[in-house]
């Protein structure tokens, strides 16, 4: 299908569609300079993941973790949502997608505009922290200043747990709510619309498969083939953001 009637097809799709949720990953946050964590050349290529149970476990891999996040900040800060976030917050808002599922971390879907009860994170958010006992929040910069200072970051001042980024790391459980309502999204969904995954990393990506079996058309927009490919009624191979915003008509 040539590039504009695979646009035209997918504008058609949305229109037609009562109730569409979106799904996303890596690849719509790669159009904002936020690098690759699981492609050849990406970051878990060039250094081992932290485990979770040795997060607990080790004072050391704490301190090396923290050490990660906070060198990753200057690639952080400078992000902003990309065209790809933009047409999908005109969607959001627009009352045709209800939900964003989203297996990002880096919060620029709620920087597009999205509320946050229309953004659910299938591995956490990496701009705040929290207790991992009590769930306290805690706020980045604070945090950094004392591992300046100090070259740790304290326990929560509420119980005395362990703080860390409120994302999911590898050996870490699947935030359960989440995961709920994904499901229930996906089940009352019409069309799923993925963007910028490679659908290999489960639980998260059954979602999609999960919709187009419960009769939802499903519609993959990703630069490289997917494992779902073979089974979605479109599937484009170029970059998000001259797709979707093509089709959704934003800039």
């Amino acid at each position: 299908m040539e590039q504009a009637s695979d646009t035209m097809e997918l504008r058609r799709l949305i229109a037609a569609a009562r109730r569409a949720v979106v799904f996303t990953g890596a690849g719509i946050s790669t159009e904002s300079g936020i690098p690759d964590f699981r492609s050849p050349g990406g970051i878990w290529t060039q250094m081992q993941p932290i485990m979770f149970q040795d997060f607990c476990a080790s004072a050391e891999m704490r301190r090396e973790a923290w050490r990660r996040r906070f060198a990753s900040d200057p690639v952080m800060r400078a992000a902003e949502p990309n065209r790809g976030h933009r047409a999908v917050a005109r969607l959001v808002r627009e009352g045709k997608v209800s939900a964003v599922i989203t297996q990002n971390i880096d919060g620029l879907h709620q920087a597009s505009g999205i509320p946050d009860r229309q953004v659910i994170e299938l591995h956490g958010n990496t701009t705040y922290a929290t207790c991992l006992d009590c769930g306290e929040r805690y706020e980045l910069e604070p945090l950094r200043a004392a591992f300046e200072r100090e070259g740790d970051v304290h326990d929560c001042r509420a119980c005395g747990g362990l703080i860390k980024t409120a994302t999911i790391s590898f050996g870490q459980s699947m935030p359960e709510a989440a995961m709920i309502r994904a499901q229930q999204e996906v089940l009352a969904a019409d069309l799923c619309i993925v963007l910028g995954s490679s659908l290999v990393v489960y639980p998260a990506a059954g979602f999609p498969e999960l919709a187009k079996r419960n009769g939802a058309r499903l519609v993959i927009v990703n630069r490289e083939g997917t494992g779902l490919d073979d089974i979605a009624d479109l599937v484009i191979h170029r970059g998000i953001g001259d797709v979707l915003g093509a089709a959704v008509g934003t800039n």
